[in-house]
């Protein structure tokens, strides 16, 4: 990689700046350390396929929102929907996860356990 940095910084020099090849090295520099953090941490993946597929759902929901008829209607579909994707990462069905924490919520659960409630800490009920 540090090659790939050093011929990278050769390029950026010799090439107009603000022509679309300047401009796109430019981007890589401005991101090199972001573009490297996979060789570091393997928990991090070489490409964001995954979290694309996963927001994909809400991104073709987005037109389906404007029925929502107000911006806080559309705030609540966001949040509804990131739930939803959520859920589906964790391995939970949504439906399931929305209606016991929403029951929790009704019969009074602690303001002050809430990350109880998230997603990844939902355990079903058998």
């Amino acid at each position: 990689m540090a090659a790939f940095g050093d011929w990278l910084q050769a390029q950026r020099r010799k090439i107009f700046t603000k022509s679309r090849q300047g401009e796109k090295l430019t981007y890589i520099h401005n991101h090199w350390d972001g573009l490297q953090t996979f060789l570091t941490d393997g928990r991090v993946e070489i490409d964001s396929n995954r979290v694309e597929n996963l927001i994909r759902p809400i991104a073709l929901n987005r037109k389906n929102a404007l029925f929502a008829g107000h911006d806080e209607g559309g705030i609540a579909w966001g949040r509804i929907a990131s739930l939803i994707e959520t859920c589906k990462i964790n391995g939970i069905e949504p439906f399931a996860y929305l209606k016991a924490t929403l029951t929790a919520l009704a019969n009074g659960h602690p303001q002050s356990r809430l990350d109880d409630l998230l997603p990844w800490n939902f355990t079903p009920s058998r």
